[in-house]
């Protein structure tokens, strides 16, 4: 999966706060995870992003995958699933992190921590962790898994955070 094509197709996914941004541009790579930054009103603002490594079940239109987290209030980030399909309705995409389950809530295809007091322990799992698997249903039924590497994630955020 191209990142260029997940960096030009994500403007779609915050459409309501980019409205009068401009394209995302990927400004650093680590590992895994690049860091995308793009004008705002307030300035400049960034976000780490990753594809999955892979995808099951194999012969399934998967569309395009892929985790982003983005500044949040204060010093806290927003992490999310964006998948290239309509989710099922009322239904959870479970995260599994090391040792670690985690349920957002999914809304036509995104997905976001259930509370915002989980978002921390997302971002420190991803941090400490180095796969992360996403579970999701689409609203086909069909049941779908993306392994993500954690390789990077920490100092993609870093780099996000000198973005703030």
């Amino acid at each position: 999966m191209s990142v260029k094509f997940v960096a030009a197709a994500l403007p779609l996914v915050f459409l309501p706060v980019l409205a009068q941004a401009a394209q995302p541009t990927r400004t650093a790579q680590f590992d895994d995870w690049g860091v995308y930054s793009y004008a705002s009103g307030n300035g400049t603002a960034c976000y780490a992003l990753s594809v999955p490594k892979k995808m099951a079940p194999a012969g399934v239109d998967h569309g395009r995958n892929f985790f982003i987290i983005a500044p949040g209030a204060g010093a806290s980030y927003v992490p999310q699933a964006v998948v290239g399909y309509a989710l099922q309705p009322n239904s959870d995409v479970n995260v599994h992190i090391g040792d670690r389950d985690f349920a957002m809530f999914a809304r036509d295809n995104t997905a976001w921590a259930r509370a915002e007091g989980e978002q921390p322990q997302i971002v420190a799992a991803m941090q400490a962790g180095a796969e992360m698997v996403v579970a999701a249903t689409s609203r086909r039924g069909t049941e779908t898994t993306y392994a993500y590497s954690l390789s990077g994630v920490s100092a993609a955020l870093k780099q996000v955070a000198k973005c703030r």
